[in-house]
């Protein structure tokens, strides 16, 4: 069972939560906020764990009959708020995974704690529905809203929460995580620390998932053939890409960070500064053929994909001409 000791820093929001439990002072309300995969859920889960361990220390016991069951996720007491809409939790999620639910006391702890992820995917009514319970919640309620944007929340919800904002890491952090806790090579440790960018999670699905391996490998193939692909090819390549839309910006970023190490290596010859070291060979080939100015149309045509998809313009057409794009400054 994973113990506060087990999260790799956040020294002040630890100390914070475990303070909070030593003193009993424990707020009915709290947004954990912080970018996806910067520790939010892990410590959630062991604040929750903590509250319901029956030794009350200020570590999960792992012993008892509380952690047992957290630890097989059957603690009937701590509430993983789940939402059927990808995009959106309504206030039907809310009404009945929370509000109703709460008026009925504990099983067998001390406390009911629901925990709602993606917290800001709550549309208003869902806000509005669930402050009337963060207001005036039971002696028992305890509710953790996990966030990448505790901006999207009503300023009645901000002001009536305790907020903990989990910041990145320090890349020496993520790598000696990474390394301590995975069987991984050097190379493999260096490209997730940069690409997760102070996030430990974010870092561990990067060096461990095979479908992100498989996206890497689909912004490697348009890479490499961008420059001699017809327009049947282009084409074809984009209904290929399509099936990443979810990932679409993990798309984005991988090929972003190929065209900054091109750039970088054209302009100081160094790889010691590089990301795609496996890919030396290509990338020096690259950096070669390609000017300054064609290398910076291609990073500012990747960020110009990035808003238009997020204000919802045609996806194969913008994804098509960022192929365009490449083939054209190559």
């Amino acid at each position: 069972m994973s113990k506060f000791a087990d999260i790799y820093g956040h020294e002040q929001i630890k100390e914070h939560l475990q303070n909070a439990i030593r003193l009993n002072k424990v707020s009915h309300a709290y947004i954990f906020n912080g970018p996806m995969g910067s520790g939010k859920k892990m410590t959630a889960g062991i604040f929750a764990e903590t509250l319901q361990c029956e030794r009350h220390g200020q570590e999960p016991c792992g012993t008892c009959h509380s952690c047992i069951q957290s630890e097989s996720g059957n603690q009937p007491d701590i509430i993983w708020v789940h939402h059927e809409k990808p995009g959106s939790i309504g206030v039907d999620d809310v009404r009945e995974q929370v509000i109703g639910d709460m008026q009925i006391k504990p099983y067998s702890s001390r406390y009911k704690i629901y925990i709602i992820d993606e917290a800001e995917k709550l549309t208003q009514q869902a806000q509005n529905a669930l402050l009337k319970t963060i207001e005036e919640p039971p002696a028992y309620g305890i509710i953790i809203l996990l966030t990448t944007n505790a901006d999207t929340f009503l300023q009645t919800i901000l002001s009536r929460c305790v907020r903990l904002d989990f910041r990145p890491l320090r890349d020496t952090l993520v790598t000696q995580y990474l390394q301590e806790k995975y069987d991984l090579t050097d190379y493999e440790c260096r490209f997730a620390t940069a690409f997760a960018q102070g996030k430990i999670g974010r870092a561990v699905t990067i060096a461990t998932s095979k479908e992100f391996a498989q996206l890497k490998e689909e912004v490697m193939h348009v890479i490499r053939y961008a420059k001699e692909m017809t327009t049947a090819e282009i084409m074809a390549e984009v209904k290929n890409i399509a099936n990443y839309k979810l990932t679409i910006d993990d798309y984005l970023d991988l090929m972003a960070m190929w065209y900054r190490d091109v750039l970088v290596f054209k302009s100081t010859k160094d790889s010691n500064a590089l990301i795609f070291k496996d890919e030396m060979s290509l990338l020096a080939e690259q950096a070669k053929n390609c000017s300054y100015e064609g290398l910076e149309d291609i990073l500012k045509s990747i960020d110009k994909v990035k808003l238009r998809l997020k204000a919802n313009v045609n996806f194969d057409l913008v994804i098509e001409l960022l192929i365009m794009a490449i083939k054209e400054a190559m």
